[in-house]
């Protein structure tokens, strides 16, 4: 087990990272999720051994790794770009992970490791010719080859084009339970780490602020900014009772919910077109990838508020929305803006 104790990393008088406890379990996925600039790859470079601890400890099972140099740590790395080695062929690239670590370079590692990757039969394949996603799952096995206690990844997927990236995330969440990796992932996507992660700790200026499953962190942020960040965009006060919210956009049931009063996020799937419902005025539909993306003001308010529907609208129609439970994060409310 990795045990994070009190971590401070500092830059000159700029601590990117403060006063971190986290732990990760044997065999266990934790996404440390964040915005550009919160400390989250920084945390990952120190328990890596590549950057200076300011203060406090980093332990595996109890034994301090203060004096331990990087290669003796017995992680593997996985950054943003794979940093492969052009001039070796892809078994060349896996098999320099067991070089690395004094291991005998066997070719049936080799071929164990590329099938695990889906990428049978590439020993000889140069890494110029691989596509992106080849390239970043030959960066995954040459990381695993040596069996590392613990796994680092850096924004592995954040160089890829959105739809292999989510294609890659799931077979990636599959491989590291295949592989039964004990692993911390890097990601300032909140789709990529839910689809990651055993559990998602949220970093923001340097502090984590929310530790938990991932849906539980979906439907519970800690407060609003951790909302926002992970896409609400409207807050309302509301009452649960029994499973049922009731706000001034209506009602859904949100059998998770804890009877009282709370906080609504509203992320813009929050509320969907409806024949009956809540009436506004169209004012922008947008093509989205997968959907259309609306913009209505409500009726008698000066409110505007984001919908989706599946096909687009014209501006100036009359609509009608009603509240979609699967758009709806529960804060508490007294959850507000936390540094």
């Amino acid at each position: 087990m990795l045990a994070v104790e009190d971590l401070t990393v500092r830059y000159g008088a700029l601590a990117a990272v403060s006063g971190v406890d986290l732990t990760i379990a044997d065999g266990e996925v934790l996404a440390l999720l964040g915005p550009s600039g919160c400390g989250k790859s920084t945390l990952l470079r120190a328990v890596a051994g590549l950057e200076p601890v300011a203060a406090g400890a980093l332990r595996w099972d109890h034994t301090d790794l203060a004096d331990v140099p990087v290669h003796k740590r017995g992680f593997g790395l996985v950054f943003q770009d794979g940093q492969l080695f052009p001039h070796r062929d892809v078994a060349g690239n896996v098999a320099f992970g067991l070089r690395m670590r004094g291991l005998p370079n066997r070719a049936e590692r080799v071929t164990e490791l590329l099938e695990l990757v889906g990428l049978a039969g590439y020993e000889r394949r140069k890494v110029t010719e691989l596509s992106g996603g080849e390239a970043q799952r030959v960066a995954l096995a040459r990381a695993l080859a040596p069996r590392p206690r613990l796994l680092l990844l850096d924004e592995p997927l954040s160089a890829l084009d959105r739809a292999l990236r989510e294609q890659l995330a799931m077979d990636l969440a599959g491989l590291l339970r295949v592989a039964g990796a004990t692993a911390l992932v890097v990601t300032h996507d909140h789709d990529e780490a839910f689809t990651l992660a055993d559990r998602v700790a949220v970093m923001r200026k340097g502090h984590i602020v929310q530790t938990g499953p991932p849906e539980e962190v979906w439907r519970h942020p800690a407060d609003e900014d951790t909302a926002r960040f992970l896409g609400c965009g409207l807050f309302l006060p509301a009452t649960v009772t029994d499973g049922t919210a009731t706000c001034e956009l209506g009602s859904a049931d949100l059998p998770w919910a804890p009877d009282g009063e709370v906080t609504l996020g509203l992320r813009p799937h929050a509320l969907r077109l409806t024949e009956n419902g809540i009436p506004g005025k169209l004012l922008r539909s947008v093509h989205r990838r997968d959907h259309v993306r609306l913009q209505v003001r409500l009726d008698g308010t000066d409110r505007v508020v984001d919908a989706v529907a599946a096909i687009a609208e014209t501006p100036g129609d009359r609509v009608h929305l009603e509240l979609d439970p699967d758009g709806l994060a529960v804060l508490r409310r007294d959850a507000g803006q936390r540094e």
